[in-house]
């Protein structure tokens, strides 16, 4: 099915906030939510909560009937515009065969979070067709410093239709800053790294690596024949362990047809550096002659583009090297 971007959000926009991950209970031990609440008010948006994103269970979640209650409510309620994750985690795939696509499908809205959100999104892709967004969690709002740039670029995708010409920041931040909101350091990006030159088009597949590739061999795998892919992973990855995720994804039988690849800022525990990228790139077959991107201002750092997943971009790596969401 062709891919539905859903309506704009504006001044006015109802948020729905949903936990289908980790439990907003977990995250309010250090409570943001004055600031948070602040900030999406600031923009215009009135905020609720789903009925159960508060339920905490011993794996710092909840059932799966209550994440998809509050999900489908969310989709099914006429008076909300578009739809928040709390925080990501490690389990929101347990919901993948309980949702009701043809809902989701018949109601298309901005969906938006990161990391474990990636198997949402990209099975909501894959299976209503839906376009949602790679961007900030609701928690993420209560970055207190260094957040305007991810602010600035979560508008210009989810409340501007004019394609956004992406640049590379100059700086990042790596911390666990809702521990502490003063204690803070920006370290030098030295920008994006050109690994393969090239120009590609594609419709936007992917997210966080290791979440993606939970989805290899289910009916909730988008197919990869014309994407260009945007993946990332977090500090629990090193070069070894996101080697062997991408050569797993890029052995899918559609492979072939993926366009280009952009590659996002790894946490410095990782210690994944742009040689061992470019040894892993150089080392996949399905990626010989087609531009890769690294470095780029997405993943488990600060700042964060927001890109829509089942979206449109342009990568052109050398001459000059230019990133685009075209929508």
């Amino acid at each position: 099915m062709d891919p539905t971007l859903p309506p704009r959000l504006h001044p006015g926009s109802h948020i729905r906030v949903i936990a289908p991950a980790r439990s907003r209970a977990m995250v309010l031990e250090h409570d943001h939510s004055a600031l948070i609440e602040r900030r999406l008010g600031d923009l215009g948006f009135t905020v609720s909560y789903g009925a159960h994103v508060d339920e905490r269970d011993r794996h710092d979640s909840s059932s799966v009937a209550s994440r998809l209650a509050d999900l489908h409510a969310a989709f099914a309620d006429p008076d909300v515009d578009g739809v928040l994750t709390v925080i990501g985690g490690f389990n929101s795939n347990e919901l993948l065969p309980g949702i009701d696509y043809d809902l989701i499908a018949a109601n298309p809205k901005v969906l938006c979070g990161y990391s474990d959100i990636t198997a949402l999104q990209n099975a909501l892709l894959a299976r209503s067709g839906l376009v949602s967004y790679s961007g900030p969690h609701w928690s993420s709002f209560g970055m207190r410093d260094f957040f305007d740039d991810t602010l600035a670029r979560f508008t210009a995708a989810v409340m501007d239709s004019a394609p956004i010409e992406l640049r590379a920041s100059d700086w990042f931040t790596d911390d666990l800053w809702f521990l502490d909101q003063d204690d803070r350091t920006r370290y030098p990006t030295g920008g994006w790294w050109e690994l393969q030159p090239g120009v590609a088009e594609g419709r936007i597949v992917g997210g966080n690596l290791c979440t993606l590739n939970l989805l290899q061999g289910t009916p909730f795998m988008p197919s990869l024949d014309g994407a260009l892919l945007f993946v990332e992973d977090d500090e629990l990855t090193d070069p070894v362990e996101f080697r062997r995720d991408l050569f797993s994804l890029l052995q899918l039988p559609d492979a072939p047809g993926v366009t280009g690849l952009v590659i996002g800022r790894f946490q410095r525990a990782s210690n994944v550096t742009r040689e061992d990228l470019a040894d892993l790139v150089a080392a996949v077959p399905a990626l010989h002659g087609k531009p890769v991107l690294a470095n780029a201002d997405f993943g488990h750092t600060n700042p964060q583009i927001t890109f829509p997943i089942g979206g449109r971009a342009r990568l052109a790596v050398g001459g000059p090297t230019t990133l685009t969401i075209t929508h």
